[in-house]
């Protein structure tokens, strides 16, 4: 963006360009400057909402009139994004978060081992009096679970000081076995005091073992029919992971760290650094995308010299997710020039290893980001009709994939693209009915055969809609055999007007490295053609392809896990006794979600038809085995 664009051109933009992905947004003015930094669990619906003027706080209007360019940082959930959030507003202390925030500090928890008997307490602001503090927490509420749940495992008193010196027989938390009634001496100070220390070591960071033994508890309790022990385990072991684990972006290691993030499609390779300093991340660069062809580790070593030697802060470690060949000359060179010892290392696990693919998801967004800003649908139709030999530029464009485990819960989606933008009133969704086990082939083959076949009939689809006319292009995501069976139905059906093709990866999704580079491109395979067709050298084309492919991915699985997830809840709620499947369908159809269906009060299950006091107590048990 230009410093003398306009504030309303300048979000619209964002907002067009910008993911469905949590992360953290950093506002400047036109001199750069952070006026106002803010996380959003979907940037892009965030972003929409100051550009459509939707944000009804009254300093929103003086903000955006003032912004000139938006950053954005991708974070893996919305918790790590406040974290982030917090830690770049303590950093840079942009004028609008003081107005736009009431700017209350994120909660912790406090124990003090010089008290006696101590106890664990949920506080807004540490203070430097001796005591120990874990957090912060993303609210009060976390906070709170991680209370209630630690004082279940190790039982620490909960009561004030004054009734602790004043009480004279066990209170209920005793007969519950929630504390030790170290009031009336049931337990002595030595085995008290372990127990304090191993509550915090738990704090600390120590979870990771529990969950592994109630991992296997959950496994044991289930083999055994013990469905109901099963279920609180499950969720003790989600509450840990919750609210114990401790916070990436506030603690990774107390030494200043630049990490590189790499992604690279054909010759064009994008660079993200992420700075820690002093054990919390502080930022981000981008740097502008690299043309070249030529080993990724040469143009990253060529890269990190010319960095460093214009001058920027020489951290204590680099960490890069590949080996460069002249990694020891470098880390000398930058020692004396830093006038101290310089690592460079890939780290393969912890921490460190999670920031550096957050780096690696980064780049990858930047790349994309950059690519659809500088996508031309026509220009990019034309293109691909040249280099694939069809008759005319595809208008209209079909994609579909295939989602299951195993076989189960098979699907496949059909996305839709005309004139080389999405036309989602269109796409549809399949269920495969009459393929056993897990045959890609034969799934894309069934899948296929109803969407022609239907169209050609003048049929509904699927929920009684009529299927969309035939596409100008037929996209399958894979390689020869699903392009082969795309070839197959069209054939039988006698559909000569549409052309397809296949668009396979050339690398394993499941075996990439955190922060590493893509190593291959995709490959398109052609009717009649032997060798694929690479478009590396056309990126409009590719682009094209791309997003038609990914976006038939993501509609697959988005359906395909919207089903397990709600046969999961099903085989949950066959454990509840009196529960049938007609009960099981009036459930679900009147809550609308399994989730809400576990969250649901007495009340709001017993408005169900045919759901009584006693089936909704069931019911609640079930879900909520400690409450």
């Amino acid at each position: 963006m230009t410093a003398g664009a306009a504030s309303p051109e300048v979000l619209k933009a964002k907002v067009a360009l910008a993911p469905r992905a949590p992360g953290v947004y950093l506002m400047k003015d036109e001199e750069g400057r952070i006026l106002y930094v803010g996380k959003a669990g979907d940037l892009k619906s965030r972003l929409k909402a100051y550009a459509g003027g939707t944000d009804g706080r009254a300093m929103i209007p003086f903000l955006v009139s003032r912004v000139r360019d938006v950053e954005l940082i991708l974070t893996a959930s919305e918790k790590e994004a406040l974290i982030l959030e917090n830690t770049l507003i303590k950093a840079y202390r942009p004028r609008y978060n003081v107005n736009l925030r009431d700017d209350k500090a994120y909660v912790h928890l406090r124990i003090d081992p010089g008290a006696p008997f101590p106890r664990c307490q949920v506080v807004r602001r540490p203070k430097k009096d001796g005591a120990r503090y874990f957090g912060p927490y993303p609210s009060a509420s976390a906070a709170r679970e991680t209370l209630r749940f630690l004082q279940s495992v190790f039982p620490l008193r909960t009561c004030r000081d004054a009734e602790l010196k004043s009480r004279r027989r066990p209170c209920l938390e005793f007969e519950i076995r929630r504390c030790l009634a170290p009031c009336v001496g049931r337990v002595g100070a030595e085995a008290y005091d372990r127990l304090v220390r191993e509550s915090c070591a738990f704090l600390e960071g120590g979870g990771r073992d529990l969950t592994d033994a109630l991992r296997r508890r959950m496994r044991d309790a289930s083999e055994a029919l013990d469905f109901e022990e099963a279920a609180a385990l499950r969720d003790r072991i989600a509450a840990i992971e919750e609210t114990l684990a401790r916070q990436r972006m506030e603690a990774v290691t107390e030494a200043d760290q630049d990490l590189f993030g790499l992604h690279r499609e054909g010759d064009a390779l994008q660079v993200c650094l992420l700075t820690v300093r002093r054990g919390k991340l502080s930022g981000q660069r981008l740097f502008p995308l690299i043309r070249l062809a030529g080993e990724t580790a040469e143009l990253l070593s060529s890269l990190l010299k010319q960095f460093y030697d214009a001058g920027a802060y020489i951290p204590g470690e680099i960490l890069l997710p590949l080996d460069l060949e002249d990694a020891a000359a470098v880390a000398e060179w930058l020692g004396e020039k830093k006038g101290r010892a310089v690592s460079l290392r890939i780290p393969l696990r912890g921490k460190a290893r999670d920031l550096l693919e957050m780096a690696r998801r980064n780049a990858e967004n930047a790349f994309r980001t950059k690519r659809l800003a500088e996508f031309a649908p026509a220009e990019a139709l034309e293109i691909l009709a040249r280099t694939a030999g069809l008759d005319r530029p595809p208008r209209r464009i079909e994609g579909f994939d295939i989602s299951n485990i195993g076989g189960r819960h098979a699907v496949g989606s059909m996305v839709v693209f005309v004139d080389g933008r999405p036309e989602k009133a269109d796409y549809r969704r399949f269920r495969v009915r009459t393929v056993p086990g897990a045959d890609d082939y034969a799934m894309m083959y069934e899948v296929l055969k109803r969407r022609f076949s239907r169209a050609l009939a003048g049929a509904p689809g699927d929920g009684a809609r009529p299927f969309p006319p035939l596409p100008d292009l037929l996209l399958v995501d894979g390689g020869k055999g699903q392009l082969q069976v795309a070839v197959t139905v069209l054939k039988e059906l006698d559909l000569k007007t549409v052309a397809c093709l296949a668009l396979a990866k050339e690398r394993d999704e499941a075996v990439r490295t955190p922060g590493a580079v893509d190593r291959g491109e995709d490959r398109v395979y052609l009717p009649r053609r032997k060798e694929p067709l690479y478009l590396s050298r056309r990126p409009a084309a590719l682009f094209l392809l791309q997003q038609v492919r990914d976006e038939a991915h993501r509609f697959a699985v988005a359906y395909h896990r919207r089903l397990k997830t709600r046969d999961d809840f099903r085989s949950a709620l066959d454990a509840v006794g009196g529960i049938g499947p007609k009960r099981r369908r009036d459930l679900l159809a009147f809550f609308g979600s399994a989730r809400r269906i576990a969250a649901a009060s007495l009340e709001d299950l017993q408005k169900v038809a045919g759901v009584g006091r006693e089936t909704a107590l069931r019911i609640r048990r079930h879900f909520n085995p400690e409450g």
